[in-house]
């Protein structure tokens, strides 16, 4: 399993570290390296899960995430009192926070109207050389920009798409967003939203197997390439043909699409929340808040 693990990894890491080596950007890929914080060493390492007990691991010089400890028969087991007081402390307060967010996705009615305008908003009335991925061309012109929006409205409900609009992007959005009222507002239609189930489980190691975790990292590459297809954006050179979200046939093709990874993600958060929901009631991690 761990193997198997650090050859699926590495199917992703090779590439990203080998671009990394020459100075070239991968404007589709590098969103889930340097937007999320997670090194590749972090996605390497392997857990088991904390309900699994790796017989005769005493000498095996792998090392695992931190709470999981060798007993006196050399079998390792995750044992959260092993967990040190300053990430229990996190661990802690990040649970309760994701959780409440991830209950909230999967009881609020999905969203499929936004049609992936975000990046168009985050473009919105700009010069060349503003723009995030300056380096590429744009497939529509200044003026198609403004009207796609002006056609369909911006309907964003997540944080850190808003946070990204342009000035005039952030006035014609109807919901002014913020941090704090973020589980109250993310829905799982957002493919952005989606994307994000990746992070809550690296922000929750060692809490969440590896296997949930790369199946959440999977899903946040196949949404990423479906959220730049439908930018304004010209991507083709990367093998990447454009959702041409300005057009009705577009729309219906990305809201299809946008169905899609909503299901998807929501079995993810399904598994999550069963994962986390027991340490919830843990004495450990009461004790740890109430140290503090």
């Amino acid at each position: 399993m761990r193997a198997a693990h650090h050859t699926l990894v590495d199917t992703w890491v090779q590439p990203h570290l080998a671009r990394r080596q020459r100075g070239e950007k991968h404007p589709i890929e590098d969103f889930l390296w340097d937007y999320y914080p997670f090194r590749p060493s972090q996605l390497r390492m392997w857990n088991p899960g904390t309900d699994a007990c790796l017989l005769n691991y005493g000498s095996d010089p792998t090392p695992l995430p931190a709470g999981f400890v060798v007993d006196a028969h050399g079998h390792a087991r995750f044992d959260l009192a092993c967990v040190s007081p300053t990430l229990k402390q996190r661990l802690q307060q990040e649970l309760l926070w994701v959780v409440r967010l991830l209950t909230g996705m999967r009881e609020r009615p999905a969203g499929f109207g936004c049609f992936g305008l975000h990046e168009w908003a985050m473009v919105l009335g700009q010069a060349d050389a503003e723009r995030r991925h300056s380096s590429w061309p744009l497939r529509v012109s200044d003026d198609e920009v403004r009207t796609a929006i002006d056609a369909v409205g911006l309907r964003c409900t997540h944080f850190d798409a808003w946070r990204f609009f342009t000035p005039e992007g952030l006035q014609r959005n109807p919901l002014t967003l913020s941090r704090a009222e973020q589980p109250e507002r993310d829905q799982s239609g957002c493919l952005h939203a989606n994307m994000d189930v990746y992070k809550w489980c690296m922000r929750l190691q060692p809490l969440v197997p590896s296997s949930v975790t790369m199946q959440a990292f999977e899903l946040a590459m196949r949404i990423r390439r479906i959220d730049m297809a439908a930018s304004p954006y010209d991507f083709r050179a990367l093998g990447v043909e454009p959702i041409a979200v300005e057009t009705p046939h577009g729309r219906a093709t990305y809201v299809g699409l946008q169905r899609d990874f909503a299901n998807q993600a929501n079995v993810l958060r399904t598994q999550l929340l069963n994962l986390l929901l027991p340490f919830t009631v843990s004495n450990d991690f009461v004790a740890a808040t109430m140290s503090t």
